[in-house]
């Protein structure tokens, strides 16, 4: 017999073949472990694509700077249901994140979930107080993230999920270089940012914009030649004295040649200087003072309560959530009527009065409050929007629009308050005051830049069973499915017999 036949020579090809297979089998193993952590590639199959990043942020990850840290103070745990959604939403988003930024060995992006209440010595070292936030540290800056600047709202209802617009922006907002500067004007009897009284002191507002990595100054024009250019806003908080016209020419430029930014807060009765500023954008402001009778729209105290908003990245949150504004005496701004169309200004109406109010102009008579027609002011022109309202705030913005390009060049931006005390220390803890003042400063700093990154609807799925339907379910997983399976292999045994 040829030893090829025989049974010995068998059995050594049969374990050949057995070795051969198990190498190629480890061979495989290792081949695709090693494409999985080298050229690692994954597919989003969710409709809404709640596991996908876009282009754009994983653009800016990829070239981060320096590394980042995301502490996350929300648990899974919680008794409010909505933030357990929330914890769902933002660890499967910052999955993403720190999966995007492993390829950039210098701005790697590390995750901390922290319970502030089991763990307060880690608490205090990142200097976190509260629960429900999230706080993106790169170095010494950091930028705090409350749950509800993730989500848009309609009617009190989490509508869509925005946490990957608000990260991006904070991620960049920390890892760049140098913090915006905000100088608040003085020399006019403007309120103090240094000063802790409650009615002429801005000391909270300071601590809320360092708060949100802001250095904050003060700077009075007539001891400077010109505004710095560091100046990333201006404030200015009640003046009580005009400012002199070479301060005013300074304003001027600085916000049209230096596409600079201005919040300005009027009170009613005091001199500011600033009207032939505010006009060339746009915005005419009167000397009154506001009486709204309408309901709910006053205090007994006589402060004014404004409910009613237009759109506006400033107002988008007092929208969502129905927040008023309290505020004390206040002055009518408008939009100019006369103003030049074209040349790239917009004027956008914030907050407005009831119809029933009106602009009282003779204020100074000590009188009691009557409306007359012809005298006192009613926002009863065509064409102004909205109608039959007083607006209290405004915002104008100029872009400028090149020839021959095809896009367009940031100018200035301006918003005017007709009040000076919406920002003191004894108003600015009012949640609707707080909201609109720090809104505006960020759509005047450009913090509110839209990414091209779409939010993400909230998909909500609820199983409803009756008792009776719950019970055949079990039924059905505990004796349907094993029973399937042995009637399977019942089928298979015999089968196999025949």
């Amino acid at each position: 017999m040829p030893s090829f036949d025989s049974f010995r020579t068998a059995r050594w090809i049969r374990t050949l073949n057995l070795l051969l297979q198990a190498v190629l089998f480890l061979s495989l193993f290792a081949g695709l472990n090693y494409l999985a952590r080298n050229h690692p590639s994954r597919f989003d199959l969710t409709h809404q694509h709640r596991y996908s990043l876009s282009a754009e942020t994983e653009a800016y990850l990829k070239n981060l700077p320096q590394p980042a840290r995301i502490v996350v103070t929300v648990t899974a745990d919680s008794e409010n249901p909505g933030n357990v959604q929330a914890f769902r939403d933002i660890s499967g988003l910052l999955r993403e994140y720190t999966y995007a930024s492993e390829s950039n060995v210098n701005g790697r992006i590390a995750v901390e979930y922290l319970d502030v209440y089991k763990n307060r010595r880690k608490a205090e070292e990142y200097g976190i107080e509260s629960p429900d936030i999230l706080v993106v540290i790169s170095g010494d800056r950091r930028r705090a993230l409350n749950v509800d600047d993730l989500y848009r709202v309609k009617d009190k209802v989490r509508a869509a999920f925005q946490g990957e617009q608000a990260l991006t922006a904070a991620l960049l907002e920390v890892s760049s270089q140098g913090r915006k500067k905000i100088y608040f004007l003085t020399g006019h009897g403007e309120l103090n940012p240094e000063d802790v009284d409650p009615v002429h002191g801005l000391s909270a507002v300071k601590d809320q914009l360092r708060a949100r990595n802001f250095d904050v100054d003060r700077l009075d024009l007539s001891a400077v030649p010109k505004i710095p250019a560091d100046a990333a806003l201006l404030i200015a908080a009640s003046p009580q004295a005009a400012y002199t016209p070479p301060e005013q020419e300074m304003l001027r430029q600085y916000l049209a040649a230096g596409a600079g930014r201005l919040i300005a807060l009027l009170a009613p009765g005091q001199p500011h200087g600033l009207i032939n500023v505010i006009l060339d954008w746009g915005i005419l402001i009167d000397d009154d003072v506001i009486h709204d009778p309408g309901a709910g729209s006053m205090t007994e105290e006589g402060d004014l309560i404004l409910k009613l908003f237009q759109p506006h990245p400033i107002t988008q949150t007092l929208i969502d959530y129905q927040m008023p504004l309290r505020i004390g005496q206040a002055r009518s701004v408008r939009p100019d009527p006369g103003r030049k169309s074209g040349g790239g200004l917009t004027v956008t109406t914030l907050a407005v009065t009831s119809t029933a109010a009106w602009g009282e102009v003779s204020y100074r008579l000590h009188t009691a409050p009557e409306y007359n027609p012809g005298y006192d002011i009613k926002n009863d022109r065509p064409g102004l929007e909205p109608p039959d309202h007083l607006a209290v705030a405004i915002a104008s913005e100029r872009v400028n629009v090149r020839a021959g390009l095809d896009f367009s060049v940031r100018g200035g931006r301006l918003v005017v308050f007709g009040t000076g005390d919406l920002v003191a220390n004894n108003r600015i803890a009012l949640p609707g005051n707080l909201d609109i003042f720090l809104s505006a400063v960020n759509w005047s700093v450009d913090r509110d830049t839209q990414f091209n990154i779409p939010v993400r609807p909230i998909e909500r799925l609820q199983l409803s069973l009756s008792a009776s339907e719950l019970a055949r379910l079990r039924t059905v997983l505990l004796l349907g499915l094993p029973g399937i399976a042995l009637l399977l292999g019942l089928l298979v045994y015999w089968t196999r017999r025949r």
